[in-house]
């Protein structure tokens, strides 16, 4: 994993396999997904059953106007505070390609919150050469456990 620097204000970046076997062998740890309400019922949605957890779903952004949601961070953190999650928690957060979930992560670290990662390539990665999303890398790439609703 990556280690936090001065630099980047965060705990650094975690690949998707890397954020899944946190989310295994550390019970705290807490995965939070950043993305809008019509990503998660329309694109689909990390799915934890498997390993008896749950995502937590945290606007970053609002849509349709885009704006920050300025109680993200006290969501956030009462989300996983209710999950047994203390400062020292790792705190996973995702997105769609990792942008927003690095400005979240960002955001929690500045909240106290000692141990945000943000999980580089995000739920559908990044655009391949026919600028499709979900085939190049991300989690839906890497072929763990999503749902659609």
């Amino acid at each position: 994993m990556s280690s936090q620097n001065a630099s980047s204000g965060y705990a650094g970046d975690i690949s998707v396999s890397e954020a899944w076997k946190l989310l295994e062998g550390d019970p705290k740890a807490q995965l939070v997904d950043v993305r809008t309400v019509p990503e998660w019922n329309y694109v689909g949605q990390p799915d934890l059953a498997s390993i008896g957890r749950e995502v937590h779903r945290v606007e970053w952004q609002s849509f349709p106007a885009m704006n920050i949601n300025p109680e993200f961070v006290a969501a956030t953190a009462a989300a996983v505070s209710r999950a047994g999650a203390a400062s020292d928690t790792p705190l996973l957060f995702m997105c769609r390609s990792g942008v927003r979930s690095r400005a979240a992560a960002i955001a929690m670290t500045q909240a106290g919150f000692a141990h945000a990662y943000n999980i580089a390539g995000g739920f559908e990665g990044d655009l391949d050469d026919e600028r499709h999303r979900g085939r190049r890398n991300g989690w839906k790439s890497a072929g763990l456990p999503w749902r659609q609703t």
